[in-house]
C-alpha cells in the first residue's frame, strides 16, 4: 500500500469516528460560560488585590502620623488651670507695724514667768522708730528693713533695772532678717538661725 492510500484510508477512519460522537447542543455555551465564570473570578480577585494595597497604604498614612504627631499629656484637673500658690507679702516698716509679744527666744528660759512689773513687748512704727520694754525698763530705738527682711536697729539710751529681764534688745541687736508668717513675726542671725518669735498683740 502507497503513502497515499495509507493517508486515505487514515482519514477516512477518522471521519467515520467523528460521525459516531454525539452532538451536543449546550457545549459552545457552557464553553462561553466557563470562560465568562473564570474572567469574573479574575476580576474579583483583582479587586480584593486593590481594596488589600488600598488598605495597607492608608494602616501607613496613619501610622506615620501617628508617629510624627507628638503624645500630649493629660492635663491634670482637666480644662481647670492650677490656683497659684500666695505669695507671701513683703516684709517692711509697715508690715511689721504694731505690738508684739516674745514667744520663744533662744537661750532664754523664763518666757512664762509673769512677775514682770511691766509687759515685756516690742512696738514697731511705720516711720522706723521702736519703742517697747523688757519687763523692767523701757525700750527705745530705730530700725530698717531692706531686701528680703534684711533687718537692723540701734537701741537708745536706758536705764536699766536689774530683774529677769527678757532680752528684746539683744534680738533686736543680733537680728540680720525678719520674716512674717501668718501672725508671727521672726528674727534670723547672720548665720540664718532664727534667734526669736513673736506673736502680734491682739
Amino acid at each position: 500500500m502507497s503513502n497515499t492510500d495509507l493517508e486515505d484510508d487514515l482519514r477516512g477512519t477518522f471521519e467515520r469516528a467523528a460521525a459516531t460522537v454525539p452532538q451536543s447542543a449546550d457545549l459552545t455555551e457552557r464553553a462561553t460560560t466557563g470562560a465568562r465564570r473564570a474572567q469574573r473570578r479574575t476580576w474579583i480577585a483583582s479587586g480584593a488585590a486593590a481594596v488589600a494595597v488600598a488598605a495597607v497604604a492608608v494602616a501607613g498614612f496613619a501610622l506615620a502620623g501617628s508617629q510624627n504627631t507628638p503624645v500630649q499629656p493629660p492635663v491634670a484637673g482637666g480644662s481647670q488651670s492650677a490656683t497659684p500658690t500666695p505669695t507671701p507679702p513683703a516684709v517692711s516698716a509697715q508690715t511689721v507695724a504694731g505690738t508684739w509679744r516674745p514667744l520663744q527666744i533662744a537661750g532664754f528660759k523664763s518666757m512664762k514667768q509673769q512677775t514682770w512689773p511691766d509687759d515685756p513687748v516690742l512696738v514697731f512704727k511705720p516711720n522706723g522708730t521702736w519703742t517697747g520694754s523688757d519687763g523692767c525698763n523701757g525700750l527705745q530705738g530705730t530700725f530698717s528693713i531692706g531686701e528680703h527682711g534684711a533687718f537692723t536697729a540701734s537701741t537708745g539710751a536706758q536705764h536699766m533695772v536689774g530683774c529677769d529681764n527678757v532680752p528684746n534688745t539683744g534680738v533686736l541687736s543680733a537680728a540680720k532678717r525678719v520674716a512674717i508668717a501668718g501672725d508671727t513675726l521672726q528674727f534670723f542671725g547672720a548665720d540664718g538661725a532664727r534667734l526669736a518669735s513673736y506673736a502680734r498683740a491682739r
